[in-house]
């Protein structure tokens, strides 16, 4: 019984007992390291091999490489220049579009800002409110804090309500409260400096394309006149004297934007193009009649549209939509007065556009003319609404003829519903031999 309780408890003196345990497992514990799985390591070399069976220390793998395989923190010892060709192409490639992007987005604010120190002066003393923030207009050394004050002694620190940034190509400004103006829209279109490539694209394409225009940098103004509509477009206006004048369309322009300005601008086509004497070379006159002509060229006018030079693209008074019109609405008289003039910061382009600041003034006491020296511009507007008012008409006899061939139908489906198969059988040959009588009648009428 002893003997079998040393055998089944582990009895006798433990080295005895473990000695036939170890030497089971001695061919395990003297067995090298394996080796590293063949889609990550090769095989071990030579020398360490050796190393490793002399001296019992572990093995070191190398990759296909014919680096070692260390911890997975020490990225220096795993990596070489090699693995990052593919950064190191991208990687300045995005840093330069960047860079671009940063510095032509800059330049762009520099010369809408450039002309805005300016130009805003002269809108401070002509409006009452300059800006997008309900701000009051400051005169000359008022508020020398101010960012208009600023822009008057010439700072380029325009604030942001003055002039707000659209886009990155493209710069707006507002203001209102003006004796005979509604409001102004200004816009400023410059080259796309923070995008070579579409400006390189818009270049191209205007090169091959004659109908899409080149890229240049302009600026654009719309004054909206009241026309004697205070009361409507701002109720809390006060009471003024008259403000209306006579409709037309009239304009002076660049003789390079005639064709452009025909094609693009409904009312533009509604004048014809007359060179005048007064004017330079490159300039010609768009008008709806010649006393219109006579009673807009001041002399103030023809001098600041030859100070302006070639800068000038458009000077148009206009009462009639830019787009054709398709509906008797759009032919409601909206007057403005619109210049596109080539940026052009330096001062000694302002002439032309304080002229156009003053225009509406000039309108309110002049445009008032004889009945003989505007009938063809009333006929020219009675033709287009007598084109509008029949093409209303008939749209309106279409709809009708749709709408009672609708109801004829619905009358015709409720009949069949209540017939029975014969008489609905009969019914349709009828409408047959109907509908081929009348077919006939037709060729014999065409023979």
């Amino acid at each position: 019984m002893a003997a079998i309780a040393k055998v089944l408890f582990g009895g006798g003196s433990p080295a005895s007992s473990a000695a036939p345990s170890d030497a089971d497992f001695a061919d395990f514990a003297t067995a090298a390291s394996p080796l590293a799985p063949s889609h990550a390591a090769s095989s071990l070399s030579s020398g360490a091999a050796a190393a490793a069976s002399t001296t019992g220390s572990p093995s070191v793998y190398y990759s296909n490489e014919g680096r070692p395989y260390t911890a997975w923190y020490r990225v220096w010892e795993r990596t070489s220049l090699a693995d990052f060709y593919q950064e190191l192409f991208i990687i300045p490639i995005i840093l330069v579009i960047v860079l671009v992007n940063i510095v032509g987005t800059r330049a762009n604010r520099s010369r809408a800002k450039k002309w805005a120190s300016t130009y805003l002066p002269m809108l401070d003393s002509e409006f009452a409110s300059v800006g997008f923030g309900g701000r009051k207009s400051l005169r000359v050394g008022d508020v020398k804090q101010d960012g208009i004050a600023q822009a008057v002694t010439g700072s380029t620190d325009v604030p942001a309500d003055l002039l707000k940034e659209k886009s990155k190509s493209e710069y707006v400004a507002y203001a209102t409260g003006r004796q005979n103006v509604a409001w102004l829209d200004i816009r400023i279109s410059l080259y796309k400096r923070n995008n070579p490539l579409a400006w390189f694209g818009e270049l191209a394409t205007s090169f091959f394309t004659e109908s899409f225009p080149a890229p240049a940098e302009r600026v654009e103004a719309t004054a909206y006149c009241f026309d004697g509509k205070e009361k409507t477009l701002l109720p809390m206006a006060p009471a003024s004297k008259d403000s209306t004048y006579d409709g037309f369309v009239w304009a002076i322009v660049h003789k390079d934007k005639m064709r452009t300005l025909r094609d693009e601008r409904y009312d533009i086509s509604l004048t014809s193009t007359k060179d005048h004497p007064k004017l330079p070379q490159w300039a010609t006159v768009m008008s709806e009649s010649a006393e219109v002509t006579e009673a807009m060229l001041t002399p103030d006018l023809i001098k600041a549209v030859t100070d302006a030079g070639e800068d000038l693209e458009a000077l148009i008074i206009t009462d009639q939509p830019i787009d054709a019109p398709k509906k008797l609405d759009d032919l409601v008289p909206r007057k403005r007065i619109y210049l596109s003039m080539r940026l052009n910061p330096k001062p000694a382009s302002t002439s032309l556009f304080a002229t156009f600041l003053r225009l509406p003034d000039h309108l309110v006491s002049t445009a008032h003319f004889r009945p003989e020296a505007l009938r063809k511009v009333r006929a020219t507007r009675e033709e287009e609404a007598r084109k509008l008012r029949k093409l209303d008409d008939e749209e309106k006899a279409e709809e009708r003829r749709v709408a009672a061939e609708k109801l004829k139908k619905e009358e015709r489906d409720r009949r069949l519903g209540k017939m029975s198969a014969e008489e609905q059988r009969k019914f349709l040959q009828k409408e047959k031999e109907q509908e081929n009588r009348k077919m006939t009648k037709k060729r014999t009428q065409r023979g």
